[in-house]
């Protein structure tokens, strides 16, 4: 991987093979102001999805990353359980810990809310912490600091 300005992430077809939390070497073009990599360091873990266009690529969504957080709703829109359960088995894979952030609780009644205790209550007996919050009233956010 020593071909400045241009990487491939062996033995994976990657959209993007430089993203966001990976560790890079780079050289400052002080002519031009500028920057360029030259070399991109070993990932400890990441997170990737099938690139949208093309069917036999991977789009990497960040890097060496120490937790991960997947907000959701229950409704406008509501986040398919199908969806959810991806991005865990993804997170799983890579020895990623995860949590789940239920936002939109502003906009619940009671059958959202019962929903939403629902989900929580099955992704927590399987070990996932889960926060309910509206980020529109500022409601619940300080649960989501860790400690």
């Amino acid at each position: 991987m020593h071909n400045k300005g241009k990487f491939r992430v062996r033995e994976l077809r990657t959209t993007n093979p430089v993203a966001v939390g990976d560790n890079v070497l780079f050289e400052i073009e002080k002519s031009e102001n500028t920057g360029i990599i030259t070399e991109l360091l070993d990932r400890r873990n990441y997170i990737l999805r099938k690139a949208s266009n093309l069917s036999r690529e991977y789009q990497i969504i960040a890097a060496n990353l120490d937790h991960v957080f997947l907000m959701i709703t229950i409704i406008l829109p509501e986040t398919p359980v199908e969806f959810i359960d991806r991005f865990l088995i993804t997170a799983e894979a890579y020895r990623i810990p995860a949590s789940l952030i239920i936002n939109k609780t502003d906009l619940y009644g009671e059958e959202e809310n019962t929903k939403m205790e629902h989900l929580s209550s099955v992704y927590r007996k399987i070990g996932y912490e889960c926060f309910s919050i509206s980020v529109k009233n500022n409601a619940g956010l300080m649960c989501c600091q860790k400690k």
